[in-house]
């Protein structure tokens, strides 16, 4: 979406916030739908998860999306990072427009622009700590030895300079969930959506795992949605969002 673009001006997305006026709009959804036409084995015909459910994400801002089980809020983090497909509406990402991609342009921007970490950790078990983090760069065919480089400050980031070398059998929950937000954040993407990223944690785990999480959001000028039961780790957010009957539901800003 190019400087002055007023495309999506009067298509029901949320308001310009206090304080938000200027700064750049990094992803936007308008009138998303998402159904659900074959859930048989639930009984029912259908599913309709949301309708014309509307998002802004602005330059740093660090968005708490909370909500009942069920409710569809890891689907909406699904469809924000190309993961799935909408039924209707649109998601921009800048001025990429995610429906127009093809398979390999949505790994593309999974690879570069959104960094994902999900409630599991999904390290790799034959794997280092450090060749974890740096996968994402080997992907993209970036040199060993660079990726392997920029890895290691990344490890020391999340405070596990040291265990670099420890496959994930080797690291505790918290460690493992470090190594997988590293992971995220080696690719210096332009989004950070993490789905319950503390959810498999202990209390006093999570708690640092979150504090980590609001460190590096301040240190590194992040953009970050974050997915929530944890009401408390919400309300220590920028601005909180429930979905809510389908709807996003300005809860505090």
């Amino acid at each position: 979406m190019s400087e002055g673009d007023t495309r999506f001006e009067n298509e029901g997305a949320l308001e310009p916030l206090p304080g938000v006026v200027g700064r750049a709009v990094v992803m936007r959804a308008v009138g998303l739908t998402k159904v659900y036409s074959d859930v048989s084995e639930h009984g029912r015909g259908g599913l309709e998860l949301f309708r014309g459910l509307d998002l802004t994400v602005y330059a740093g801002d660090m968005v708490a999306i909370v909500g009942e089980s069920g409710a569809g809020k890891s689907t909406l983090l699904h469809l924000l990072a190309a993961l799935d497909t909408p039924t209707a509406g649109e998601v921009w990402c800048g001025e990429s427009r995610l429906s127009s991609f093809t398979p390999r342009q949505a790994a593309d921007y999974r690879n570069r622009d959104v960094g994902y970490v999900w409630q599991f950790h999904y390290l790799l078990p034959e794997f280092t700590a450090v060749e974890n983090v740096a996968m994402p760069l080997l992907a993209r065919g970036m040199g060993r030895a660079s990726a392997m480089e920029r890895a290691r400050v990344w490890l020391g980031e999340v405070g596990l300079a040291e265990r670099g070398g420890h496959r994930s059998g080797e690291l505790s929950g918290g460690e493992q969930q470090r190594v997988s937000l590293a992971r995220a954040l080696v690719t210096e993407p332009k989004i950070l959506l993490a789905d319950e990223p503390t959810g498999d944690l202990d209390g006093k785990t999570a708690e640092a795992v979150f504090e980590l999480i609001q460190g590096l959001h301040r240190a590194h000028g992040l953009t970050s949605v974050l997915v929530t039961h944890n009401l408390e780790f919400a309300a220590r957010c920028g601005r909180v969002l429930r979905l809510r009957d389908g709807r996003l539901v300005q809860e505090r800003t």
